[in-house]
């Protein structure tokens, strides 16, 4: 399938301007990007909620499209859907609507704002990459936070990006439980933040269109390119509010440090002059 586009994104009248690059996936890869069991990949596929795969010779070959229905699947479980509920609900879809526009909002809605794919690690492993740090403690409060997922015999990491940034500020002399602390309340005012931005698209965007039916299926498009367009917009926005609270923490707390040794450097050479 490279060179190709997903289902959701074929065609001129899709409305989308920003589709996520095609990626493809083998069912083990799949299923590890959607955090579900292969198993369970295979009972979805065999009761009709994603389409079969492209198969190229023994294998399996999956898309984006059905990485980002398995993304679906799980928060309608979640919400008190059945299976069939859910397949009802996907086969209404398909006869009332542009199926290809309904899978375009639906990517948009569920597809991962984050690259980052899940790692796995023994015990032995954290304790060899964090040292000392790694104490009973330390590992509850890294689970608290869900920076680690207690998974078997081992340990799931569903953001390596963000295990390895802590792991470089730890090689700086930081201590790791001040750190868990500093993500404990970064977090709590991230998703503040992102609570207010994504309620304010529901207002407007979507809210006029009614809050308990299907929208208009010529407007369906508009609504996937409202969300494609908000990555990229928030992206832009967290980076200069963090860009600029960054500098201004470096002159207040560095920039304190430096005057402090500037006047020591100063004070030596007038006892010496």
């Amino acid at each position: 399938m490279s060179g190709t586009t997903d289902p959701s994104t074929e065609g001129s009248d899709s409305g989308m301007t920003a589709p996520v690059p095609a990626r493809e996936f083998t069912i083990d890869e799949l299923a590890q990007s959607a955090q579900m069991t292969v198993r369970n990949v295979r009972a979805y596929q065999d009761k009709g909620l994603i389409p079969p795969p492209e198969i190229r010779g023994r294998t399996g070959i999956y898309s984006n499209a059905h990485l980002a229905r398995l993304r679906m699947i799980g928060p309608l479980l979640a919400r008190g859907y059945s299976l069939g509920n859910i397949a009802e609900l996907i086969e209404a879809w398909e006869k009332g609507h542009d199926l290809r526009q309904l899978l375009g909002l639906e990517q948009a809605i569920t597809s991962p704002w984050s690259e980052d794919v899940p790692a796995y690690y023994e015990l032995s492993e954290l304790m060899a990459a964090f040292g000392r740090q790694m104490s009973p403690e330390l590992l509850a409060r890294a689970v608290q936070l869900n920076i680690v997922q207690v998974d078997g015999d081992r340990f799931k990491v569903p953001s390596p990006r963000l295990l390895n940034a802590g792991l470089e500020l730890v090689k700086l002399g930081v201590p790791m439980m001040s750190l868990l602390d500093v993500l404990s309340g970064l977090r709590a005012n991230v998703e503040q933040v992102a609570n207010a931005l994504v309620q304010l698209v529901v207002k407007h965007s979507f809210e006029p269109l009614g809050s308990h039916h299907m929208p208009p299926a010529s407007e369906v498009p508009r609504l996937a390119e409202v969300v494609w367009r908000l990555r990229p917009i928030v992206d832009m926005a967290v980076d200069t509010e963090v860009a600029v609270a960054m500098e201004k923490a470096t002159q207040r707390y560095l920039g304190e440090r430096m005057d402090a040794i500037f006047n020591y450097v100063l004070e030596n050479k007038h006892r010496k002059g």
